[in-house]
């Protein structure tokens, strides 16, 4: 595998952001080197994955191809150029996922040179470690192959790209966040992070996962995107396809999601604000088709992302918290 230089806009020397970039740029004042928000974003989120990539011992990265963890692999990428990101990436794939997101995952590991490492929920069908659901999602089976995943790479430490903005679970997660020898969350029984001082410290077996991005937002996860021109799989983009109508959501037409008798098919302009399984992610109408034409979109939805597209969020009021009390990500 051959290993080459990023297309994303990368410091020339030692990764370095904020201050010293502006004065690098040539700003003359003091309110020229100010941190924007961004940047403020951007510096915290590289400090927790130097500082934890520092203390664990066999650290890995969860990488699906969605936005947030391409915006992930972006800041690695910074925080340790011009070296090698220096721990693998992991990806539980629920053999359910858009081929575009998964071409897109394989280009990228290729041309960044990353040890990529699969759980395959499929693999755990096949063998009759799990069984499909009645409703033919597969995210949900998504946390036993993850644990395994874990305990077979002795990984004692997993950076993920949650936000808290997404679900009302998440934003009770701390940045390092404890799991238990069975890999499970206990929400009430967390450490304070106060000064920006992250314990990630475990007993054997246990280990902690890891949200650099925590603090963000989707409107500014678009933004980052926008300025540092992140390339993204095209899914994410305005594009036509044809879509039917179930639970209030336009699902792909596609092997894994079938319309019934009664929902017709339609092709429609549309896009998507997350992926994951085909099966419950639906799509939103959009004519956006740039970056900036998607941050004025997004800033104006009063829908979250995982609220207005994702069916497998919707199984409870506390369906995702319940995953995460499992292991789930």
């Amino acid at each position: 595998m051959t290993t080459t230089t990023p297309t994303t806009r990368i410091p020339a020397d030692d990764g370095a952001t904020g201050d010293t970039a502006y004065a690098r740029s040539g700003a003359k004042s003091a309110d020229d080197r100010r941190l924007t928000h961004l940047d403020a974003l951007e510096a915290e989120a590289i400090l927790v994955i130097r500082e934890m990539a520092g203390e664990l011992e066999r650290p890995a990265l969860l990488f699906s191809g969605g936005k947030d963890s391409v915006v992930m692999l972006h800041l690695a990428t910074k925080a340790f150029w011009p070296a090698p990101i220096p721990f693998p990436v992991l990806h539980v794939d629920t053999g359910h996922n858009f081929p575009e997101v998964l071409a897109y995952r394989d280009e990228t590991v290729e041309r960044l040179g990353l040890r990529l490492v699969v759980a395959s929920v499929q693999d755990y069908i096949d063998d009759g470690r799990l069984r499909e659901r009645a409703d033919g999602t597969r995210n949900p089976l998504q946390t036993v192959p993850l644990l395994d995943a874990i305990n077979d790479n002795r990984f004692d430490g997993v950076f993920g790209g949650g936000r808290r903005d997404e679900e009302k679970a998440r934003a009770k997660e701390r940045i390092v966040s404890l799991r238990d020898e069975f890999g499970q969350w206990d929400p009430k029984n967390q450490r304070p992070e106060l000064w920006n001082l992250f314990n990630p410290k475990h007993r054997p077996g246990e280990h902690v996962r890891v949200f650099p991005i925590s603090n963000w937002t989707e409107v500014d996860i678009w933004r980052y995107i926008d300025r540092e021109d992140i390339p993204l799989a095209p899914l994410y983009y305005a594009h036509e396809r044809e879509v039917f109508r179930r639970d209030g959501m336009w699902l792909a037409v596609g092997p894994v999601s079938r319309p019934r008798d009664d929902e017709p098919v339609e092709t429609r302009l549309v896009r998507y604000r997350t992926v994951g399984d085909m099966s419950c992610t639906g799509a939103v109408e959009s004519p956006a088709t740039t970056n900036a034409e998607i941050v004025v979109e997004v800033a104006a939805s009063t829908l979250t992302e995982r609220g207005a597209t994702r069916a497998d969020d919707r199984i409870s009021e506390a369906a995702m918290e319940d995953r995460k009390k499992e292991g789930y990500f």
